[in-house]
């Protein structure tokens, strides 16, 4: 633009510093919105870490270009404000989200978070995620669970290793001292006669001259 106005200049430098300054931006339109119902949308977004500011598409366009922002170029239609974030962006998304539910005439548009452009169903997923304060707890705690885990079994080797070799120590002692082998505990078996000398000793027979009764003599014939 030929010879801006100061003014004009000092608005695309607010923007352009703003943007980078911030942690995340989202664009809306709010065209049919009521200055009562704007007042209440700024408290809502300061709450949630965000700031509406209204300006000229013109404006807005000549300070994101040839810069990182530049992407947004294209959400630059009809009414613009934009809700600079310092913070957690998916609260000031979701108080968007929450106040265009009561208030149609709000409409979002779409963001950036750092560099990146998220479209409006985007900036819909960012609003339905928990705070940035929970997200970091829960994924403090994924990291942390495996770690604690990983404490008690180091822990608990010594220990287990302690407890290993007294019980070792233990049946070693047993085996030495304590019990008798099994071949000296046990009764020993009833030694066995030979056999010669436990069975009845047989009856000796007579001779059979000696046991057999003597003939009866013939008396002689007379």
């Amino acid at each position: 633009m030929d010879n801006p106005r100061a003014d004009k200049v000092a608005v695309v430098d607010e923007v352009r510093e703003r943007l980078a300054a911030s942690d995340g931006a989202v664009l809306t339109e709010y065209r049919g919105l009521t200055v009562a119902a704007l007042a209440n949308l700024r408290r809502e977004l300061a709450a949630a870490g965000g700031d509406y500011k209204v300006y000229k598409n013109t404006l807005v366009r000549l300070a994101v270009a040839d810069g990182p922002k530049e992407s947004i170029r294209d959400l630059l239609t009809g009414p613009t404000a934009i809700a600079f974030v310092q913070g957690d962006v998916s609260a000031v998304a979701k108080a968007l989200r929450d106040f265009s539910k009561a208030n149609p005439n709000l409409v979002i548009k779409g963001g950036i978070v750092g560099d990146g452009l998220l479209s409006a169903s985007e900036m819909t997923v960012l609003a339905d995620l928990p705070p940035r304060q929970t997200l970091l707890a829960q994924f403090a705690g994924a990291l942390s669970a495996p770690m604690q885990q990983l404490a008690g079994l180091l822990e608990a080797l010594p220990r287990n290793l302690a407890y290993g070799f007294s019980a070792l120590l233990d049946q070693k002692r047993s085996e030495e001292g304590g019990e008798a082998p099994a071949a000296e505990t046990a009764e020993a078996p009833a030694e066995e006669a030979p056999a010669a000398e436990t069975a009845a000793a047989p009856v000796e027979e007579a001779p059979a001259a000696e046991t057999a009764e003597a003939p009866v003599e013939e008396a002689p014939a007379e």
